[in-house]
């Protein structure tokens, strides 16, 4: 029996916020985005294997892991900054 199977992740945008980058200093779009991971099984995803958090500056590419709490609370109030 053949069976083809294999991980794939696709990221999601959750939304933009303006705020100051703490590695740069400048005020700049800051990209909030989820990555899910997913095993498939004759190249159709199936199943979440794990799904994790970022915070990415547009001025100097610096990309951040952070919690989900984190990125849903900042995406509520956007004077939350990912802290």
């Amino acid at each position: 029996m053949l069976f083809i199977f294999g991980v794939g992740e696709r990221a999601v945008s959750l939304g933009q916020l303006l705020f100051h980058c703490e590695e740069c200093g400048s005020r700049a779009v800051h990209h909030v985005y989820k990555r899910v991971r997913k095993v498939s099984l004759f190249f159709i995803p199936l199943i979440p294997a794990g799904t994790r958090h970022f915070d990415e500056c547009t001025a100097c590419g610096r990309t951040r892991e952070v919690t989900r709490q984190q990125a849903e609370s900042a995406m509520a109030d956007p004077q939350a900054h990912l802290r």
